[in-house]
């Protein structure tokens, strides 16, 4: 039987059997020793996403002691639901994340990882629940994750991809209007200064 730990760009945490291209945690354990969940799904501010093998490291079993694992579509998916690369077994994307986190914000260096998690801590929750935000989609980057009919889609050029556990649909034109948004607003500022983000295959190859 799946277990509870896969995100949607919502941020929400299912049981379904797709298993994700990436993996990563919410700060530490938050499930029971059943593995149900407990109400509050996250242990610190610290979210981040990771690769799937690092240094031979296994986990057996799975959401046992010490965190939760987590496990995302894609790193859209994960930068919408809040999550940033991970400083250790990412190095390479989560430096490149900070150096333009620091020119969106005008700061004279990267931020350390605390500093980017207390902020994106404010924007990705309203109290327990995802924290969206208004704007023009035909101004929002590549990578953003939006929501129309209470659904997620993924822009990408003139297209918006729908979004599913499996994959993404086929494209349909990007909306040109004022839609909900999903990826908080630091971690869009940070795609607009070209920080480009690990697509699942069903978005097709990169233009």
């Amino acid at each position: 039987m799946p277990l509870p730990n896969r995100v949607d760009p919502f941020g929400g945490i299912h049981a379904v059997a797709q298993r994700g291209t990436l993996f990563g945690n919410r700060g530490g354990r938050f499930h029971r020793d059943d593995r149900t969940l407990h109400s509050r799904p996250w242990a610190s501010r610290q979210w981040i996403c990771c690769v799937l093998a690092f240094k031979g490291r296994r986990r057996t079993p799975l959401m046992g002691r010490g965190y939760t694992e987590l496990f995302f579509l894609d790193e859209v998916t994960a930068l919408a639901a809040g999550h940033r690369p991970c400083f250790e077994c990412r190095r390479a994307d989560a430096t490149r994340f900070a150096a333009a986190w620091a020119r969106a914000k005008g700061l004279a260096h990267p931020p350390k990882a605390p500093a980017m998690d207390i902020v994106l801590h404010a924007e990705r929750l309203d109290g327990r629940e995802k924290r969206t935000w208004r704007a023009e989609a035909a101004g929002l980057p590549d990578g953003t994750m939006i929501v129309v009919g209470g659904e997620a889609f993924a822009l990408r050029g003139e297209a918006a991809l729908p979004w599913s556990f499996a994959g993404y649909f086929p494209a349909l034109p990007r909306p040109w209007r004022e839609v909900d948004v999903l990826t908080p607003p630091s971690t869009i500022a940070v795609l607009r200064e070209g920080f480009a983000p690990v697509w699942h295959n069903s978005a097709g190859p990169v233009a």
